[in-house]
């Protein structure tokens, strides 16, 4: 006899703002089950230190959080100038510190342009979560193991300048996947002759994501609570649904296409499509505004099925 699975069927993406000193497999396991949800993934981590948007994908939106941890993100973060540490941020041991010279607002701006804007290098920390013959850096940092971390190329977009205090420097940071913002801040302080630390770091959008969507994890939990005595587990839970966007949401930026009834019932059925479709290359799938999942078109304008939904249920 075959186990029922456990947890509930529900769809959707949940954008959390991560509090500080939890990890992002914590605050996932928390949302999964105020969800009561049989499957969930987060799409990307943040470090325990790092706060801000970590979307949280449940059900059948996993199937697209590959997208998400690909995408562009945006974050702001303070580095602590006069300070490293081991970890090139406030959870590591410090390392070296050094006078923090007087530092001109426009000679930093022009820096900031010159040195790490648009397409470059940087060498990922020994604490990122990074993979070395299947153990994750950090472990092998905090065992004391050293290993040769590959540079790696990253864009950024864009790199902004909010604040300029005597030892802190406030940035924005619009980055490709990949970007690690510790390094950023670690060959900034380079670069100034003293040395930096991240101390704040905070991400504000994923994707097409931002932080004017985010809930707390106590907000959550508030809305998993009865409004009033008696209240039914039913009206608890669409309630909860309610602030979940819809799995399509994740892969927003790309086009999308309507299927006619008799076209989305060949291709759920694993039919070939004779029709040909002015579209090219990965669509978002429509019949009747049901989200169906992506599709590729071919030169030729020929659509297949690439990752399609579960409609069984």
């Amino acid at each position: 006899m075959a186990r029922r699975k456990k947890g509930r069927r529900i769809d959707g993406v949940f954008l959390l703002d991560k509090p500080q000193g939890c990890s992002s497999n914590h605050a996932l396991q928390r949302v999964k089950r105020i969800y009561d949800a049989a499957k969930a993934g987060h799409t990307g981590a943040l470090d325990p230190l790092a706060t801000g948007l970590l979307p949280i994908c449940l059900g059948e939106a996993t199937k697209f959080s590959q997208f998400l941890l690909d995408s562009d993100k945006r974050y702001i973060t303070t580095a602590k100038l006069g300070v490293r540490t081991d970890s090139s941020d406030a959870d590591g041991e410090v390392v070296e510190t050094k006078p923090v010279p007087v530092i001109d607002r426009a000679q930093l701006e022009a820096l900031l342009e010159r040195r790490f804007l648009g397409e470059i290098e940087q060498v990922p920390s020994m604490f990122s979560a990074l993979k070395h013959n299947g153990q994750p850096l950090y472990k092998l940092a905090r065992k004391g193991e050293k290993v040769e971390v590959k540079p790696r190329q990253v864009t950024i977009f864009e790199i902004k300048l909010l604040d300029l205090r005597a030892d802190e420097i406030d940035l924005e940071v619009h980055c490709s996947k990949g970007t690690y913002i510790r390094s950023i801040v670690e060959d900034l302080g380079f670069e100034l002759g003293c040395g930096a630390h991240v101390s704040m770091l905070r991400r504000i959008a994923v994707s097409n994501y931002d932080s004017a969507q985010m809930l707390t994890l106590e907000q959550l939990e508030s809305l998993a609570q009865p409004a009033k005595e008696g209240e039914s587990h039913e009206c608890i839970q669409t309630r909860l649904d309610t602030v979940l966007l819809p799995p399509w949401s994740a892969v927003e930026r790309l086009p999308s296409l309507e299927l006619s009834d008799i076209l989305a019932a060949r291709l759920l059925q694993g039919q070939k499509l004779g029709e040909r479709f002015e579209q090219r290359g990965l669509v978002r799938l429509f019949e009747n505004s049901r989200f169906l999942g992506l599709g590729e078109v071919d030169e030729t304008g020929r659509l297949r099925a690439k990752r399609l939904l579960d409609t069984s249920i």
